[in-house]
């Protein structure tokens, strides 16, 4: 999934002589905050050190930038209208801050995140965290999915609800991105899963979570689109998690009726409360039924059901 916390290519040299960055920051509704941070990254005079953006609540974002000298005002203003394009946004604001408040931005230490019985942590938090079975370490990067986000944490939330009642054996997890669904699944499930991301670096930023939350040999992550990949061309899944846009979603829809099995599951994210009616009758086409709707933040999780004889094993 696009949306969310992503911070990227952050670095901090090991000795600077000034010890300040300049933010350029704006707010934006959530179509228009990706377009955002893809325009300010992409550019190059000047080329930021960092672009992220995150939820401010009603479906808002505040898409930040950092700079190491004042950006122009004018040409960001001329940048970022472009990129809107006629989207209503909030002032732009630019002003220098601390070093040492952007490297804790650019480390993801934002606190724990509870959902059920899971519990993600930052690298930071390591040492101050009561280890758990089901505790997951993912830090702030290249990838979307720190648990921070209300998409996030609802397909967390899905899950620990959804493992209450049954224990899907085939798993996949779309758009992985940090690879923490897949992650979560297979802490509590002890089961090989497959995950897939279209962004080769989430790919392989998913990969690693895996193997530094210890299960890298039960999770196998390829770089695709979906199921646009040989691995899943004739297989059928219990459970599949899909943490994407609502367009995605649309264009998935056809797909999760081939690769879900009867009985199956499939947890979708990243939508509005407005989206998230059309994608429920975009399921329902394609013959899915809603089995459990979850608010959070004004994001919304459905977790759906394909209709069929079988269900998923319990």
């Amino acid at each position: 999934m696009a949306l969310g916390p992503k911070l990227r290519a952050m670095q901090v040299p090991a000795e600077t002589p000034e010890p300040v960055t300049h933010e350029a920051r704006i707010e934006a509704p959530a179509h228009a905050a990706q377009r955002l941070a893809d325009a300010l990254e992409e550019t190059h005079n000047p080329s930021p050190v960092a672009v992220g953006l995150f939820q401010c609540g009603d479906g808002r974002f505040e898409v930040f930038a950092h700079y190491q000298e004042p950006p122009p005002r004018e040409g960001l203003l001329k940048l970022i209208a472009d990129a809107a394009g006629g989207d209503r946004l909030g002032p732009l604001r630019i002003e220098a801050i601390p070093a040492a408040d952007w490297v804790t931005l650019s480390q993801g230490q934002r606190g724990q995140v509870e959902a059920g019985r899971f519990l993600v942590h930052g690298s930071h938090d390591r040492g101050n965290v009561v280890r758990r079975p089901l505790t997951i370490e993912i830090d702030a990067g290249q990838a979307f999915g720190t648990g921070h986000h209300a998409s996030t944490l609802g397909c967390l939330v899905a899950l620990d609800d959804l493992l209450k009642r049954c224990r899907p054996r085939n798993i996949v997890d779309l758009g992985t991105g940090s690879g923490i669904l897949a992650i979560a699944a297979a802490k509590a499930l002890k089961a090989n899963l497959m995950a897939s991301d279209q962004d080769p670096v989430a790919a392989a930023t998913a990969a690693a979570n895996a193997r530094l939350n210890g299960v890298a040999s039960f999770v196998s992550v390829v770089a695709a689109d979906g199921f646009a990949h040989a691995r899943f061309r004739h297989k059928r899944f219990d459970l599949v998690f899909a943490n994407l846009l609502e367009r995605a979603l649309y264009e998935l829809a056809p797909a999760l009726a081939r690769h879900v099995a009867p009985g199956g599951v499939a947890i979708l994210s990243g939508l509005t409360q407005t989206q998230a009616r059309k994608v429920e009758a975009c399921m329902r086409a394609h013959g899915f039924a809603l089995a459990k709707r979850i608010l959070i933040d004004g994001w919304v999780t459905l977790v759906v059901l394909r209709r069929g004889a079988r269900r998923v094993n319990d």
